[in-house]
């Protein structure tokens, strides 16, 4: 095959301007190791089709070995950056370039009016946005790890999650802890997340009005969202929107997500540390056993420990350190710890921070969170994937034609739901 340039002939180029899951290299991050083998099994149908007339494959779909990192040299990392190149050159028109310059330099440049428009262009379902905002992210990536570089190839910011049930005293709590660290000269911004209405498919958003101290202040920027049926917690472009924050210069990324119980654990795929918050009388130690959600608190904390509820505030901290001796640890650096706090009066909120930041410390120090977010990348790399993967399934044409019938024969009780599932991926995977 005739190739032109560092990248390959016109048959490469025509192919990965056609692959049509280019949102899901948002997440790529440049230390992750990524097999070829990916990209000609998930991104590439396309691709595929377009350069298989002259019975071969493009050159960067060839296998390469698993050492073989996203890097300048190699050529996953080509890949990425011919697609990069790809968006910048010829996808996109001289207006969505004037559009994609301003909200970079704005992003940069900390204004908080740049930051909403970028976290409004993800978070869209415009399918020609969602292009343009995988576009914006290539280049806030490359401009993040640009700046790692330069902090000796540390993290820029410190992400923490934040879950617990409805009553917990989430917001509150966030409230203090926000206006706590920006007297400290930090920049502190939140991610909260809503449910959305499973009938009406809205959102109240309704969190930013309980902070209403800390959404006056300039060094804190609060964004609520609609989960908008996404399971676990957490929007599909909360990760996204974490390396946004990030890129405006906001070294604390605090997301705060809907207390769902089991389904919480997609938060802990994008966060440094996941915090559990539990107010008194939430249950006994056996509960927290059951509770899976609990394996995956770095830190416990019990609210409202102030007034009449002080006492039980003690025992349910008494019982939940006895309930996480039974647990497994994640960490070999760390130990889950259970602390009590009141956001009302402050007390305990410093110390709560003192644990967090030895907590950061030392998974910096043994280099486990520089590979946990690693592995963060590729989860979510993978979801990303699963949610394309089901996008297109509904939308394939043979598909289409086929759930009506099979819809009502399930319903019915002609087809079992396996076998109907069966018989649409059938559909699916034949050849038009």
């Amino acid at each position: 095959m005739a190739t032109s340039g560092v990248y390959g002939g016109e048959a490469e180029i025509q192919a990965l301007s056609k692959i049509r899951s280019f949102d899901s290299l948002s997440v790529v991050s440049s230390k992750t190791l990524i097999h070829n083998y990916v990209f000609q099994e998930v991104f590439v149908g396309s691709a595929f089709e377009a350069s298989s007339k002259n019975g071969h494959l493009p050159d960067i779909f060839a296998p390469v070995p698993m050492e073989d990192k996203v890097s300048s040299g190699g050529p996953a990392g080509r890949y990425c950056q011919q697609a990069s190149a790809s968006w910048a050159a010829g996808d996109v028109s001289e207006q969505e370039q004037r559009l994609l310059s301003r909200l970079y330099a704005g992003l940069i440049g900390g204004q908080r009016a740049s930051l909403a428009e970028c976290i409004t262009l993800v978070e869209s379902q415009h399918k020609r946005k969602r292009q343009l905002a995988q576009a914006l992210l290539q280049r806030v990536l490359a401009h993040l790890k640009r700046q790692e570089e330069q902090n000796r190839g540390e993290p820029l910011a410190f992400r923490v999650g934040l879950s617990g049930p409805p009553g917990a005293g989430k917001s509150t709590f966030i409230e203090t802890v926000g206006k706590m660290l920006t007297a400290k000269k930090h920049k502190v911004s939140v991610l909260a997340v809503d449910p959305s209405s499973c009938n009406s498919g809205g959102s109240l958003l309704g969190d930013k009005t309980r902070m209403t101290e800390l959404s006056r202040d300039l060094n804190a920027y609060i964004r609520p969202s609609p989960t908008s049926g996404t399971l676990g917690g957490v929007t599909r472009t909360t990760n996204e929107a974490i390396l946004l924050c990030e890129a405006a210069g906001y070294d604390v990324v605090l997301v705060e997500t809907v207390g769902v119980g089991q389904s919480e654990f997609a938060v802990a795929d994008m966060v440094d540390m996941f915090v559990l918050l539990i107010p008194p009388a939430g249950g006994d130690e056996l509960q927290g056993i059951k509770r899976g959600i609990i394996e995956m608190a770095d830190v416990v904390v019990i609210t409202k420990a102030d007034g009449d509820l002080l006492p039980p505030a003690r025992r349910i901290q008494a019982e939940y350190t006895s309930a996480m001796k039974f647990l497994r640890g994640k960490s070999k650096t760390w130990k889950p710890q259970v602390t009590r706090i009141s956001s009302r009066t402050g007390e305990g909120i410093p110390e709560l921070w003192a644990k967090m930041e030895e907590f950061h410390k030392a998974r910096l120090v043994s280099g486990e969170l520089l590979d946990q977010r690693c592995r963060q990348q590729k989860v979510w790399m993978w979801n990303l994937i699963q949610e394309n993967l089901l996008t297109h399934f509904r939308e394939h044409p043979a598909v289409c034609r086929l759930i009506p019938a099979t819809e009502m024969k399930v319903t019915d009780g002609a087809l079992s739901p396996g076998l109907a599932a069966d018989l649409l991926m059938k559909a699916f995977s034949a050849k038009q």
